[in-house]
C-alpha cells in the first residue's frame, strides 16, 4: 500500500520532540499517537494475489488483503545477529536506497502483534530507523501488546472509548528503570564525561534517583531507595577506569537492565557505556553509544568473569 491516506504529521512532530528531549511526557505522547496510527512496513509481496490486486499494489495504490494473505516483513539485522521490525511514519522516512519490494500500510497494533508472535526472530520494533531511530524494545512491546488486547476486549464488549486503559504502576516503574539505565544515565555521562562519573561515584544511589524523579509525575517517586544501588569504581590501568553500577534486585528480571559498566578512557577522554540485560534467551552484554543507539554484543558470562569480558570489549573498542 502507498500512504496517500496516511497523515502522521502529529506523530512525526512528537517523535522529533522526543528526539530533542527524551523525557517521559514526550515519550508518552509518541506512544499515544502510535496506538491510533497507520504506519508503513516494508514487506515481501504477498503470494497468491489476484492479478488486479497485484497490479494496484505495484502502482502504489491502497489494496485490501484477504485474511489468507501471508505477510512477510523485511527485517533489519544487526552485526550481532539481532533482528528488528522496521516501521515508518511516512514514505519520506524511507531512503531511496532502502526501499523494499512492497510497503504495506498497517495499524501500529498489527505490527506489535506480528512482532510478539515472532519473538524468536524479532527483538524490537524500530520507528523510522534511518532518521529518528526510535527503538521499542521487548519490554515496551509487551506493554503495547497488553494494551492492544485490552482495547480489543473493550471493543468486543461495546465499551471502547468509555474507559481509560493505563499501564500499571509496576509496568510504569519497569519502563522508567530501563529509560534511566539505557537513555538518561548514559546521555548524562556522555555529556559530562569525567565530571559526570565523579558525581556518580560520589553520590551513588542519591545521584541515580534524581533521574527517576525526572521521569515520574509530580508527587510520585520510584519505590527504589538510594542504598538499593551499589556503585564500585576500579582503576584497571593507568588509562582505564571502570565504574560498575548494580541495579536494585527488582531489576533482575526479564526485559530489564540489571547492571551498568561505565568506562572512562583517560587517554582519549572517552566514556564507553555497557549494560547487562536479562532476556528470555539469557543474559547479554549490550552497548549504548553516544548517539543513543543500543546494540546487543554477546552473551554475558558468569558474574566473576564480567569485568574481564567488559575489558576485552574496551580493548577492541
Amino acid at each position: 500500500m502507498a500512504d496517500q491516506k496516511i497523515n502522521n504529521q502529529a506523530l512525526e512532530e512528537a517523535i522529533a520532540a522526543f528526539a530533542a528531549d527524551r523525557e517521559k511526557d514526550n515519550y508518552v505522547k509518541v506512544m499515544e499517537l502510535l496506538e491510533k496510527s497507520i504506519v508503513l512496513m516494508p514487506a515481501m509481496p504477498p503470494q497468491n494475489l489476484d492479478p488486479e490486486t497485484e497490479k494496484q499494489m505495484r502502482a502504489g495504490k491502497p489494496v485490501q488483503l484477504s485474511g489468507e494473505s501471508r505477510i512477510i516483513p523485511c527485517l533489519l539485522r544487526k552485526e550481532s545477529g539481532e533482528q528488528a521490525l522496521p516501521i515508518f511514519s511516512s514514505a519520506v522516512q524511507i531512503p531511496p536506497d532502502k526501499k523494499s519490494p512492497t510497503v504495506l500500510a498497517l495499524p501500529f497494533f498489527a505490527c506489535v502483534s506480528m512482532a510478539m508472535a515472532n519473538q524468536e526472530k524479532i527483538e524490537a520494533v524500530v520507528l523510522n530507523p534511518f532518521t529518528q531511530n526510535m527503538v521499542l524494545n521487548r519490554s515496551i512491546l509487551e506493554v503495547a501488546d497488553k494494551r492492544r488486547k485490552q482495547i480489543a476486549e473493550l471493543a468486543k464488549q461495546g465499551q471502547a472509548g468509555q474507559k481509560s486503559i493505563q499501564v500499571t504502576e509496576k509496568q510504569f516503574q519497569d519502563l522508567v528503570h530501563n529509560r534511566v539505565a539505557l537513555m538518561l544515565l548514559p546521555k548524562y555521562l556522555f555529556e559530562h564525561k569525567e565530571e559526570g562519573l565523579k558525581k556518580l561515584q560520589k553520590e551513588e544511589g542519591e545521584f541515580l534517583l534524581h533521574f527517576y524523579d525526572e521521569v515520574y509525575p509530580e508527587g510520585k517517586k520510584a519505590s527504589f531507595r538510594a542504598d538499593d544501588f551499589s556503585v564500585m569504581t576500579l582503576n584497571i590501568t593507568d588509562t582505564v577506569q571502570l565504574t560498575r553500577v548494580d541495579m536494585p534486585d527488582e531489576a533482575v528480571k526479564k526485559g530489564m537492565c540489571y547492571r551498568v559498566y561505565a568506562v572512562w578512557k583517560r587517554d582519549t577522554e572517552e566514556v564507553v557505556y555497557y549494560v547487562l540485560e536479562k532476556t528470555r534467551d539469557g543474559n547479554f552484554i549490550a552497548q549504548v553509544t553516544s548517539d543513543g543507539k543500543h546494540e546487543v554484543i554477546e552473551p554475558a558470562p558468569d558474574n566473576g568473569a564480567e569485568i574481564e569480558a567488559v575489558m576485552g570489549l574496551v580493548a577492541a573498542h
